[in-house]
């Protein structure tokens, strides 16, 4: 059985549509902390990730300093990994040289058509990888970001509502 707290997130968030550069880009940055971690594990830390990452605004972000570096390396309340901190620190300076919007349109610019898309009838339904997330992960590279490979692509797109895989008879898929 599912924690409470993790049944929540699945059926009031996961899948519904994300808009907005700093909520883009506290997704992005998450789902790459995630990597290789549960995402339970993310879920319960993302408050300390909120507090210690001043709330993912990207302009706030890209100005942290090497003391702010230092300062993430030694702080418990979230995932203590060098790179994947040092990934965020770099997204967040590449981003802040974006226009406003340019996130939002450049991920959203890679959803899929949802009528090509039948619902999952089970877990193995679910892919990993897509053409489009694939496809995704090369723009975002290619404008400088790093940490965006097309499985953490594709679990940003499942997150933010670019893509619907919850299961056919999942009630967030009825609501």
């Amino acid at each position: 059985m599912s924690t409470e707290d993790y049944v929540a997130y699945h059926d009031e968030e996961w899948g519904r549509p994300v808009h907005g550069d700093d909520a883009l880009f506290e997704r992005l940055s998450l789902e790459a902390f995630q990597s290789g971690l549960s995402w339970l594990t993310i879920l319960r830390r993302r408050p300390g990730f909120r507090t210690a990452f001043a709330g993912f605004r990207i302009a706030a972000v890209a100005e942290f300093t090497d003391a702010d570096r230092e300062r993430l390396l030694a702080d418990a309340g979230i995932i203590r990994n060098r790179a994947k901190i040092d990934a965020t620190l770099g997204n967040a300076r590449v981003l802040a040289g974006w226009a406003p919007g340019d996130l939002d349109a450049l991920i959203w610019s890679h959803a899929p058509d949802p009528a090509g898309r039948p619902a999952p009838v089970t877990l193995a339904d679910v892919p990993a990888v897509t053409p489009e997330s694939t496809a995704l992960s090369k723009a975002l590279k290619k404008r400088g970001l790093r940490f965006v490979g097309p499985t953490t692509a594709y679990a940003l797109m499942q997150a933010c509502g670019l893509v619907d895989d919850h299961l056919k008879d999942c009630v967030a898929r009825q609501a």
